[in-house]
Parts: C-alpha cells; sequence; structure tokens
C-alpha cells in the first residue's frame, strides 16, 4: 500500500492527527528540552562517575580487604553486570516506555551503593558493584534512547557530545573523588556519595522526565533469549579474568566456559531467529554500519577500559603519587575527550558530515597506546599525561559518532533496541579490556615481584596481596625499586597488544556508509480507541 493512498485514508478517515501510528515530529522547543536533557546528564554522570571512581582507591580498598588477586573483579563486575543488562533496558523500553524503567535503574543504583557502603569484605565488595552495575546500565542505556526518542538525528550530534563529555568529567572527577575520599575521610564514602546523587536524579526524572506517548510493542519478552544472552556473556568474561590466571588455559574449569560461552552463544542465536519479540533483532546485522561501527566500539571499549581501570594504580604505585595526585594525572585524558566529543558534537550537526571523525580518533587512540606501552620508570609524569591527553583525543572523537551512526540507521521504533545492542558489545569490549588488562596486569605483577623481592621482606609485609601505596612509600630504597619496576614492566607492555584493534577500527569505519542525518523523528505514537478501526483497515489494505 502505497503513502499517498495511506494518506488518502487518513483525510478520509479524518484520525491522522488522533491517532496516527507514523508520525513525523520535530524536536522540542528548547525550554522543554533542556530541563529533560539537565536529567539525562545527571542520571548518565551517576553512572559513569562509578565506571572509574574506584580506580584511585583500589590499592588502599583490596590493601586493607586482602584482595589483591581479586582486584580485578571490583573493576568487572559493575562493567559486566551493566553490559548484561543493556539490551533488557532497549527492549523493554522499546515496548513498555523507559520512564518507569529510568526509576528502577535508579533505585537499584543506590541499593548497590548501599550493599558497598557496608561491606566488610571482597565477596561483599563485589556483590554491590555487580548490583551497581544492574542500574547503572540502565542508567547509560535510558539516557541515550530518551534523546533519540525528542531529537532528530541531525540535531542530535551536539547533544550526544555533550553526552560524550559527561563520560570526561566523571573520568575525572571519579579518580579524584576516590582520591579525596580515600586520603580524607575513608573510601566507603565512594559509595555513601552515591545516595544523595541518587536522591537528585529520582528527583529530577519524576519532575522533567515527561516523555512522548508512544504505541507500545506487541509480544511476550524474550526471555530466553536474555538468560541465554546473560550467562554466555558472564562465561565470556570470566574466561577473560580466569585464565592464565586462577587457572591454567588447558583446565577443565576454562575449558567448560569455553564450551558453555560457545553453546550458549549457539543458543542465542537459534532462540532468536525464532523469537516473536528478540532482545537483540538478528535483522539488526543486516545493516552494514551497525556492524561496522559495533565492532569498532567493541575494540574502542577494550582500549578506554583497560586503560582506565588501571592507569591509576600504576601512578601510584610507580610515580609516587597518592590517591588524589593520581585522580588529577588522569585529567589530561579526560580534557582530550571532553573538547574532542563536544567539538566533533557540534561539527556533525552542522555539517551532517561525521565518516572521518572515528576513523581519525582510532588512529589517535591506537598511536597513545604505543606510546603508553614505551613508559619505564624514568618516563617524566608530564610526559605520561601527553601520551593519555592523546588518547582521550582519539576516543572523544569517536565515541559517541559511532552511536548516533546506528541510531541514524534504523527507525525510532527501533532505536532502543539498536542502541542497546551497540552499547552491549561496546560494554563486552568494556569487560574483556577490564578483565583481560587486570589479569595479565596480575600475574605479571606477582610473578615478578616474586622474581624480585627477597622472599623473607615479601612475607614479612603480608605477601603481595597487602602492598598499599603508603606501604610502598616507606619501603627502603633497596625494596622500593623492585616493586615500582615490577608495577611498570607489569602493566606498560600490555598496551601493545592493544595496538592492533584502533588500527582494525579504523579499516573497518572506512567502509561506513555516510547516510543523510535526519531532521524530523518518525516516530510511531499511541493509538486512541477511536481510530482503532483506522489502524485495522490500514494493516488489512497491507
Amino acid at each position: 500500500m502505497s503513502a499517498d493512498t495511506e494518506r488518502a485514508i487518513d483525510r478520509r478517515l479524518g484520525t491522522r492527527d488522533a491517532g496516527s501510528r507514523d508520525r513525523e515530529i520535530r524536536a522540542p522547543e528548547t525550554n522543554t528540552l533542556v530541563p529533560l536533557f539537565i536529567g539525562l546528564m545527571l542520571a548518565m554522570l551517576l553512572a559513569a562517575l562509578n565506571q572509574t571512581v574506584l580506580s584511585t582507591a583500589l590499592p588502599t580498598i583490596v590493601g586493607e580487604l586482602n584482595g589483591v588477586h581479586q582486584m580485578t573483579w571490583v573493576i568487572t563486575a559493575y562493567i559486566l553486570a551493566s553490559t548484561i543488562v543493556m539490551p533488557i533496558y532497549g527492549k523493554v523500553g522499546d515496548q513498555i516506555g523507559r520512564r518507569g524503567l529510568m526509576f528502577t535503574a535508579i533505585l537499584l543504583f543506590v541499593s548497590g551503593s548501599i550493599i558497598g557502603g557496608l561491606a566488610q569484605d571482597m565477596t561483599w565488595l563485589i556483590i554491590a558493584r555487580t548490583v551497581q552495575g544492574l542500574g547503572g546500565g540502565g542508567l547509560i542505556l535510558l539516557s541515550q534512547a530518551i534523546i533519540a526518542d525528542v531529537v532528530p538525528a541531525r540535531e542530535r550530534g551536539k547533544y550526544m557530545g555533550i553526552m560524550g563529555s559527561v563520560f570526561a568529567v566523571s573520568s575525572v572527577a571519579g579518580p579524584l573523588l576516590g582520591g579525596w575520599f580515600t586520603e580524607v575521610i575513608g573510601w566507603r564514602w565512594a559509595f555513601w556519595i552515591n545516595l544523595p546523587l541518587g536522591a537528585l536524579a529520582l528527583g529530577a526524572a519524576l519532575i522533567f522526565l515527561k516523555l512522548p506517548r508512544q504505541a507500545r510493542g506487541a509480544g511476550r519478552f524474550d526471555v530466553v533469549g536474555m538468560a541465554l544472552m546473560m550467562v554466555s556473556s558472564s562465561c565470556l568474561i570470566l574466561v577473560a579474568t580466569w585464565g592464565g590466571n586462577e587457572y591454567a588455559w588447558s583446565s577443565g574449569v576454562i575449558l567448560g566456559l569455553i564450551g558453555a560461552t560457545v553453546a550458549t552463544a549457539y543458543l542465542f542465536v537459534m532462540v532468536e531467529r525464532r523469537a516473536s519479540n528478540p532482545i537483540i533483532p538478528l535483522h539488526l546485522f543486516k545493516e552494514r554500519n551497525f556492524n561496522l561501527t559495533t565492532t569498532a566500539g567493541l575494540f574502542t571499549g577494550i582500549a578506554m577500559f583497560g586503560v582506565l581501570g588501571y592507569m591509576p594504580t600504576y601512578l601510584q604505585m610507580a610515580t609516587g603519587a597518592n590517591a588524589t595526585k593520581a585522580g588529577l594525572l588522569m585529567v589530561p585524558m579526560m580534557a582530550g575527550f571532553l573538547v574532542t566529543s563536544i567539538v566533533t558534537g557540534q561539527m556533525v550537526s552542522r555539517s551532517g558530515r561525521y565518516r572521518m571523525l572515528p576513523i581519525v580518533g582510532s588512529f589517535v587512540w591506537s598511536l597513545a597506546l604505543w606510546l603508553l606501552s614505551i613508559m619505564t620508570v624514568q618516563t617524566p609524569v608530564w610526559l605520561i599525561c601527553a601520551y593519555l591527553s592523546l588518547l582521550g583525543i582519539g576516543i572523544g572523537m569517536g565515541m559517541q559518532i559511532l552511536v548516533l551512526i546506528v541510531q541514524n540507521s534504523f527507525p525510532n521504533r527501533e532505536v532502543g533496541t539498536a542502541t542497546a545492542s551497540n552499547n552491549f558489545f561496546r560494554q563486552i569490549g568494556a569487560s574483556l579490556g577490564s578483565a583481560v588488562v587486570g589479569s595479565l596486569f596480575a600475574t605479571r605483577l606477582v610473578d615478578l615481584l616474586a622474581q624480585r623481592m627477597p622472599a623473607d621482606a615479601l612475607s614479612a609485609g603480608g605477601g603481595s596481596n597487602r602492598l598499599t601505596p603508603e606501604l610502598v612509600s616507606k619501603l627502603p630504597p633497596e625494596l622500593h625499586e623492585p616493586v615500582v619496576s615490577s608495577y611498570n614492566d607489569a602493566l606498560a607492555p600490555i598496551f601493545m597488544y592493544m595496538v592492533p584493534l584502533g588500527i582494525a577500527a579504523a579499516l573497518l569505519l572506512w567502509f561506513v556508509h555516510e547516510k543523510p542525518l535526519a531532521t524530523t523523528i518518525d516516530r510511531e505514537v499511541a493509538i486512541e480507541p477511536a481510530t482503532e478501526g483506522f489502524v485495522s483497515l490500514r494493516n488489512r489494505a497491507r
């Protein structure tokens, strides 16, 4: 049935204004959009802040709780939990609306923060981070999807750029706050601070989050698909975290997890093929831009979180910086991210051109990783900061643009699912980056310390699990130098392994098709009862 025929039916029945299914809607007025946008930024800040707030506190936390061997999980648990729930939030939001889900995500996040503030051992700390991640994944995804609900793609670039700057600000503020809390009032305040912030985010959502009415999706929730996706993702991250660290690669545990990952991934694809309402619709993968940008986003996530998770620890142990100073030393990275994220967003909104930006950005962050990989204990701190700034510039040029490309490739009724699927794979990358870098770092560090430190000195200090920045700073020179060199040699070479990922991302993005950015929102809206006959007539005509 042609569009002209549909419009003729609309005019004849007089129903187009009251309840049409597809409607082109322009962006709301600024005085309506600004309060909504501020509320979304606050929600995203809450989640993004907690991806990095423990990075500077981590050496002290794991030292106090005797958990250096579990250090990876403090970061990985949050990222993994947020990853596996993103597609669920996206799909459910497309079906029932996003407002109620935003409230749920905030409450989950605050609950995890309470558990973390009360945690007395590493097990409860990891549980707390997991619950936080279940809420944090929703806060990040829903904020991006809601912007797509109310702002056309052509104008969305500047808003996505500002959203990207929230990550930059939080990545600066997180380590700074974590360092200050650790040194002044205690690391547990890295959790307690989320209670007032969560209350503000909840209040902002209640007051400002007024979204247009949308038609509800049909079909049952894909419960089996959700479960298989969660199991497969979890097994994959366990392989990356435990392999070669907790268990040998040839052990039954690792081989079993690899088998479980492959089997559940295969079953997931089979289930999604037959599901009436799949959690990740397989037709998304027929869109070339989705495949290219999603793969590039996964590589970017590996690089970004592989560095963010452990550089603050490195800076404290290898350069002698305290927790607060280590946070300040991460500012150049996020400053580069902040500036380029905002500038590139404005450029895209004005010109409508976007293809080359993430390509150049991928080459830039590849160069930065190579420079970080050749650091030594003699490398000046200012030069390390310059390398980090270059890394931030490269990632900032592409991260939010990749999301925009995906959103521009699908109709609005699928934008939540498409955004969630894209974010899911990027967060899988973040989980892998955090897990693999953390696992390699911890394994190499323990081995190097065992080789370079006298056995009696290491055991007298409680072993490598008990090392804290304060303890290292008080070591005599003959012990201090082996510890510092061990931290440098354990981490820096790992960054070289990620350089090919940036080059591969740039090559993939070269094949992105630069589609014109939409200037209106094609939305499926709720149907009034009086027009149900009209909808049936249109469906029959098709």
